[in-house]
């Protein structure tokens, strides 16, 4: 790689790091070819983007970064590193632990999610359990949605009994 090209590929990741509110950095080395493939299939089946990277040139992009502050980041990127991008801060913790229930990979190394940096495979279980964006708007929705069923469901069994009693007054009267 040229000089030019690597610093338009650094030029390049910068972009889409800043860009994405979510990503993961894992550890893939050892996956056979076939493996990493069968990684790449379940990415793409998932909206996950996959991208083998250098972290020399990982961690450049990360400091071109203005805006934020990815120093966190730095102490893991060793060894073989893959970048999986998503939308769904999840999404890449769910596909992770569902590909190592037959293989030992990929490991998490860190994770951005929303400004949180999360470091080390031992945090995988909680960030898999991290609700999205639209989990977190349909719990909202039905929290509302329920004491105005309650009112409305005591109004419709209170309104029968209501209706009598005012029947019942009104013959008394």
């Amino acid at each position: 790689m040229t000089k030019e090209e690597k610093s338009k590929y650094i030029e390049d990741l910068s972009v889409k790091l800043s860009d994405s509110g979510v990503f993961y950095l894992a550890d893939t080395a050892e996956l056979t070819v076939e493996k990493v493939n069968e990684l790449r299939r379940k990415c793409f089946s998932s909206n996950i983007e996959l991208k083998v990277v250098k972290n020399t040139l990982l961690q450049k992009a990360l400091e071109r970064i203005e805006d934020k502050d990815y120093s966190e980041l730095y102490g893991v990127l060793a060894g073989p590193t893959s970048i999986l991008f998503s939308e769904v801060g999840n999404a890449p913790a769910k596909l992770i632990k569902d590909f190592r229930k037959k293989n030992d990979k990929p490991i998490l190394k860190a994770a951005y999610i929303d400004e949180g940096i999360y470091i080390g495979d031992e945090n995988l279980d909680f960030l898999e359990s991290i609700k999205s964006k639209e989990e977190l708007i349909g719990d909202i929705i039905a929290l509302l949605q329920s004491p105005a069923k309650n009112v409305i469901s005591g109004l419709k069994s209170s309104g029968g009994k209501l209706a009598g009693i005012l029947k019942t007054l009104q013959e008394r009267g």
